[in-house]
């Protein structure tokens, strides 16, 4: 039996605001966590698009657009912390170098469960010549929590 201080992994698992939750910041979210350690947590909330879509978000940063069937795929709130910056959760892209695991892309999170987190514009380019991931989130911001903070949270019944 595991010990009442063990740390809970909460990596590659949902998080979701219990309907009481105070902080509007969070209120009604629900966040894919993509890393929980002893360290803090890293988040991003899946559920709240903002009025940006991907064509706009390519004008944005200057790349030419050469697909159409990702264009009208929503942006999302991912959390309050580096709002001006894409975080893109992607299946993953690994390099045509044979037996290697290493990722496709620069800045790259691999999560355990089957997932990726690249935070450099690499992906972006990819995506917007349709050489990119077919299945992606895209975010600006991201979700934090500091060591201890969510499972404080957690033990004041904020999340589910």
């Amino acid at each position: 039996m595991a010990s009442p201080d063990a740390l809970i992994n909460l990596t590659n698992q949902f998080l979701i605001a219990m309907p009481g939750m105070a902080d509007s910041t969070f209120s009604g979210t629900v966040v894919y966590m993509c890393e929980h350690n002893e360290r803090g947590a890293l988040g991003l909330v899946i559920n709240r698009p903002i009025d940006i879509d991907l064509a706009t978000l390519f004008d944005k940063i200057d790349l030419k657009r050469e697909i159409h069937p990702l264009a009208e795929q929503s942006v999302y709130y991912g959390g309050p912390v580096q709002t001006e910056r894409g975080f893109v959760l992607h299946e993953p892209m690994l390099m045509d170098k044979g037996e290697t695991d290493e990722s496709a892309y620069a800045s790259t999170m691999t999560i355990p469960g089957g997932l990726e987190m690249t935070t450099s514009k690499d992906v972006l380019e990819a995506l917007s010549t349709g050489a990119g991931p077919r299945r992606v989130l895209i975010t600006l911001g991201y979700s934090s929590w500091g060591e201890g903070q969510l499972e404080s949270e957690l033990a004041e019944n904020a999340w589910l």
